[in-house]
Order: structure tokens, then sequence, then C-alpha cells
């Protein structure tokens, strides 16, 4: 008998027994099923994360990085939080000229401030609205598009001009049907002329990212103040140059701030790498602990498996010394069991991974989390389950081949 068909032969025998003993099957393949069902599932969360941190909150382009008072990124620490606070000072207006004036491998450098309040137009009213302060460039830097209108300008900035612009959630509930151009709206209640509409952006984890209104940032100041979270957003000149171009505006700031070297820096520089790096290690973290209930399960089912075999030799002891007798040989038998092992396993595996694919849809339709399916961890979820079947079928399927043909023949159908 050729090797093809002795695996086919051996595939064959594995599914009729699957479909004769249905329930022993299903039961025999529950440790598999539920181990490989939690490893896609927890591979789809973490798959779909990347992508959606990558593309919704870590999207600071190729060559953008920030210059910030101080940020959590990671691990939040209440004690480190007060130690910052009171270490770090805020940035100033004076400090963000001083780095545009002298930064040489920067494109384009940009300040912008945040607040939350309220906005009005015609009777109608929403809260906690971010109010964001900004100059003129910072569209470029951020990628904020416009969709109506225009961005804010340098005069609009250097004038403090009383103009806004704003997201299409404020578009949406106060203009719904008509220009928003030249139209006023109220924030905290003053009036600002409406200049531009953004495209929609979104929301990050159910939370929209629309209700904004931007304002020229020395109106901003006028308004709210000066010391209000200010940010320099940064582009170096070329992908080549951007550690250099943040290494300068570090040692910049640092100079401005007289730091001597053994100092720390008072302020924190972050890219979309430093946000991808703290999510990674979080990641890690939860990969590493479903990996140990996988394991767990893996184990139990394999074990199971390996008990369920070891039954099914015995009650195939005569079937096995009819075929020895007519001259299979003991690696035909050891694997034919250690195949049908494998299909056994494999079965579970396959289950376990259509059950993570509809709870993964599931999730994704009636949930804000943004899972997604990998193409690879299907076929590490499939292969897994081969690989737990061959490994505990091997004991079973040695049994099988060392039984002496003539005991075999002797047993009881």
């Amino acid at each position: 008998m050729s090797h093809f068909v002795q695996v086919q032969e051996a595939f064959r025998i594995a599914l009729a027994n699957l479909r004769s003993a249905k329930l022993r099957s299903a039961l025999t393949l529950l440790g598999i099923i539920l181990s490989t069902a939690t490893l896609i599932a927890v591979m789809a969360v973490i798959h779909g994360m990347d992508v959606y941190v990558a593309e919704k909150i870590a999207d600071l382009g190729a060559n953008g990085f920030t210059v910030v008072r101080f940020a959590f990124i990671g691990d939040w620490d209440p004690k480190k939080f007060l130690e910052l606070l009171r270490k770090n000072p805020e940035l100033r207006t004076d400090e963000y000229e001083f780095i545009r004036q002298r930064a040489t491998l920067l494109s384009e450098i940009g300040m912008s401030g945040s607040t939350r309040g309220d906005v009005s137009a015609k009777n109608e009213r929403l809260e906690d609205v971010r109010i964001l302060g900004a100059t003129a460039n910072i569209n470029l830097i951020s990628g904020v598009q416009t969709e109506t209108g225009r961005y804010i300008s340098e005069g609009d900035v250097h004038g403090r001009r009383m103009v806004a612009f704003i997201g299409a959630d404020l578009r949406d509930r106060f203009f719904t049907g008509a220009d928003p151009i030249g139209k006023t709206i109220q924030i905290n209640g003053k009036p600002y002329e409406v200049i531009g509409v953004a495209k929609r952006i979104g929301s990050v984890f159910g939370q929209s990212q629309d209700n904004f209104v931007t304002i020229p940032l020395y109106t901003f100041f006028k308004e709210f103040g000066s010391r209000r979270w200010l940010s320099f957003n940064c582009l170096a000149v070329d992908r080549a140059r951007f550690q250099e171009a943040m290494d300068e505006v570090r040692v910049l700031l640092r100079a401005y701030r007289r730091l001597p070297p053994q100092r720390e820096d008072n302020f924190m520089i972050f890219t979309s790498d430093t946000i991808m790096g703290a999510w990674d290690r979080l990641t890690g973290a939860i990969a590493a602990t479903a990996m140990a209930v996988v394991s767990v399960f893996m184990v139990v089912g394999g074990v199971v498996i390996m008990n369920i075999m070891l039954a099914v030799v015995t009650e195939r002891t005569h079937e096995i010394g009819i075929r020895k007798s007519l001259g299979a040989r003991r690696s035909d038998i050891l694997w034919q069991f250690l195949i049908e092992s494998a299909v056994l396993a494999s079965a579970g595996g396959l289950i376990g991974v259509l059950i993570a694919w509809g709870a993964a849809v599931a999730v994704r339709n009636l949930t804000p989390i943004p899972m997604e399916l990998p193409v690879y961890s299907v076929v590490l979820g499939v292969g897994l389950s081969a690989a737990v079947g061959l490994f505990f079928g091997i004991y079973p399927a040695r049994q099988a081949a060392r039984l002496d043909p003539i005991e075999a023949l002797r047993a009881e159908k």
C-alpha cells in the first residue's frame, strides 16, 4: 500500500469514527475546541487593536513627533504623576519661538493647547466639547483635512480673530441641511464665525473624534489662558533625519531651560513608535497570560485524546491483528493511529476557529472593540491542534503497533 493510500485510508477511518460516535467525539474535543477558540479570539483582539491603534491613535505620520509636558503611555502610576506634575513645568510660547527660530531639521513646527467647554448655536447646546487652540500649520502636521471652507490662517492667529474650524459632529448638530460657513456659534458664551468644517474622522473605542472646535492659538490664549497643556507638534524634514530632528529639539529645549547634563529631561517627546512600543508591551503581557490558559486547555485536551485513542486501540485489537497478518508493518499501524489522532484534534481546532470567527464578527458589530481575524491565526490554531493530536497520539499508536498479531487475532471482535 502506497503512503498516499495509507494516509487517505487513515483519514477516512478517522472521519468515520468521528461520525459514528458524535457525543464521544464532542466530549473528546472539548478541551481542544476551547483552547483553540481562546487562542484565536485573543489573537483577533490583539491584531485588531494593533491595526486600530496604529491607524487611529498612534498615527503621527512617518516624520512626526510631539513635545509635551508629560504623558502616561502604559501603566498609570499616581506617585509618578504627582512627581512629574511637580518636576515638569508647563511648555511656554517663548520656548516654542526659541525652537522654531533655531531648529534646522524641522519642516514644520506648530503649537496647540486644549480645554473643554460648551458650544451652542440656534438654541442648541453641546457640552464637553474639545476646544483646541492652534497655529495655522497644525492641520499639516496632524493630518486634519478640510471638507468645506478653510482652516485657520496666520492672519487669524496673530489677529486674534474670533473664528472657528469645527468638527463634523458640530456641523451635524447645529447646521443640518445648511451651509455652516459664515454662521455663528458661541463658545463659552462668546461668538465665533465658522470658517471651515473638518472631514469626518470617526471614533476611537466608541468615543467620537469629531466633537471638537479649533480656534486661533492667540484667541485661545486670550479666552482660556496660556497654561492649558500646550504641546509642540513637529515634522522632521525627512525620515532619514527623524532621530536627529528629535535630538535637536531635545537639545534646544534643554538649553533654553538650562538643564545640566546630569539632569533628566523635564518634558517628554513621543512618537508613533513610543505609543506602539507601550501597546506592544501591554499586548505581550495579555498574550502571555492567554498562552498560559491555552496551554492548560491543550494539555487537558491532549490527555483526553490519548485516553480515547487507547480505548480505540483496545476496541480494534482484532482488526489490527488481521491487518498485521495480511502484511501490515509496525510503521503502517503506527502512522494510521497517529493520523487518526491528528485528524481528531484538527477537527477540534477547526471548530474552535469557527467559534472564534463567529465571536469576532459579533463583537466587532455589537461593540467598539475592533476584532480582526488574521489568516495566520487560523493556520496556527489548526496546526497547533494537529500537533497536539500527534504528540498525545504517539503512545496509543505505539501500543497498537507493538501488538502481537496472533494475540490480537484471538481478541474478541
